[in-house]
């Protein structure tokens, strides 16, 4: 059964008959934009697939648009570039790198520092309504695309027999990393630096391509609390379910809530509940997190006003960990958007460090692993400035049979490189737990 109907497809081809700039045709459908993504990904060089904690989902296919920028200057110049757009209702999809500059033969290759597309087949299911759009660019006839939705079918459930063998190997080798912490308490003894965020790497080879869909719906049904998501740019997709919303900008309405502090969950609701007033009271902890709120409520004070930042912060919990939760809240004025707040706080201590500038000389120096977008953020965009941006964590890049999965801790003074090696293990079992299943 074709997931549109040729009626439906008549209606968008109307919408789409006149000629000149880019052309968008919009239609109200009854369709799960997912199917649209297990459907439609593969043939196509770039795809998204988003689901946010409130139920929301977005998915694109295709590319009409598309900016990237790199440098100290990237976030504006892709915000920039969006005044091309006169549609300023168009979802876009944006993402970015941890640094400003990406390595273009490595691992990371096809993501650029940051980027913005309008797909050319776009599905969005906001507040429970379903909306179709389809974007054409200047001079491009739209049969081919309105063909390709036309070809589209709804994908049947199949049933998973054997997700094959793994071997397992951590970059650099546990032992290597716990002694990477331990210098970094010795550095923040120093007072070379305050804080600062350590990540290591789990690659994970197995003997069957790894079935991106498969899991990324799974990581949506098991992480309904997090925002999941798949960036599929060529051959790899960048997927994972981050706890942490960096950014919202909505009719100017500003939201961010950083975590920092984590402990484990508990076996029973007893245990959890004591482990939960553990991470509240303890001193390591709420030091940790209160690094990162204090700097971001100094480096917000450019771009929002009316800034709310509760003086506690509250848990958060998880399916695999808890943390420690700030939500801060406030309005922007005219013309200041969401990438202008990211601007304004990435990289935040809750995953670079304190003080910023040392604290990311010193995970360059020192960190041996190549972040690209782990840490780094995407998200949707609009070209008024609303938008959402969560912060590239509990994720992994998939290349065929090869997925390398990234987690981090946050290092402070008073950090046991034991502990700091368990905080990612927790991190790392939501793709782990998917791509090495047996």
């Amino acid at each position: 059964m074709n997931i549109v109907t040729s009626d439906q497809v008549a209606q968008l081809a109307d919408q789409l008959s006149s000629t000149g700039d880019l052309r968008i045709a919009r239609l109200d459908v009854d369709i799960d934009p997912f199917d649209f993504a297990r459907t439609g990904a593969a043939l196509v060089d770039r795809a998204v697939a988003l689901s946010t904690p409130n139920g929301d989902r977005r998915v694109g296919l295709g590319t009409a648009w598309h900016t990237q920028a790199s440098g100290p200057g990237r976030f504006g110049d892709v915000a920039r570039s969006l005044g091309a757009l006169r549609d300023r209702d168009v979802t876009l999809f944006a993402g970015y790198s941890f640094l400003d500059e990406v390595r273009t033969d490595g691992l990371w290759r096809d993501y650029a520092p940051a980027e913005a597309f309008l797909p050319r087949i776009g599905i969005e299911r906001v507040e429970g309504v379903s909306r179709l759009s389809v974007a054409i660019p200047r001079g491009e006839d739209p049969a081919p695309t309105l063909d390709l939705l036309a070809s589209m079918k709804r994908p049947e459930w199949l049933p998973v027999v054997d997700f094959g063998d793994h071997a397992i190997e951590s970059h650099p080798t546990v032992a290597e990393w716990a002694g990477l912490v331990e210098s970094a308490v010795k550095a923040i003894g120093a007072d070379e630096l305050d804080k600062v965020v350590l990540a290591r790497s789990v690659r994970v080879d197995s003997s069957e391509s790894v079935a991106i869909l498969r899991v990324f719906r799974q990581l949506a049904v098991s992480y309904p609390q997090c925002f999941n998501f798949a960036w599929k740019s060529h051959k790899s997709v960048f997927m994972g379910a981050s706890p942490e919303l960096l950014a919202s900008v909505q009719d100017g309405v500003f939201t961010s809530n950083p975590l920092a502090g984590s402990a484990p969950r508990g076996e029973g609701e007893d245990e959890d509940d004591a482990i939960g007033r553990a991470l509240l009271g303890s001193v390591k902890d709420q030091e940790e997190h209160r690094l990162v709120v204090d700097d971001m409520r100094n480096r917000l004070g450019d771009v929002v006003t009316d800034l709310h930042v509760p003086e506690h912060p509250i848990l958060k919990k998880m399916a695999t960990v808890q943390h420690l939760s700030t939500t801060l809240s406030g309005t922007v004025g005219a013309g200041t958007g969401v990438l202008d707040v990211v601007a304004a706080v990435h990289p935040t201590p809750a995953v670079g460090g304190v003080p910023r500038e040392a604290a990311v000389e010193y995970i360059a120096a020192n960190e041996r692993l190549d972040r690209g977008w782990y840490t780094g953020g995407l998200g949707w965009i609009t070209p008024g400035g609303d938008g959402e941006i969560a912060i590239g964590l509990r994720c992994g890049i998939v290349n065929g049979s090869r997925t390398t999965l990234f987690a981090g801790a946050g290092i402070v003074g008073d950090s046991v490189p034991r502990d700091e090696v368990g905080e990612t293990r927790l991190k790392l079992r939501p793709l782990l737990d998917l791509v090495a299943s047996t």
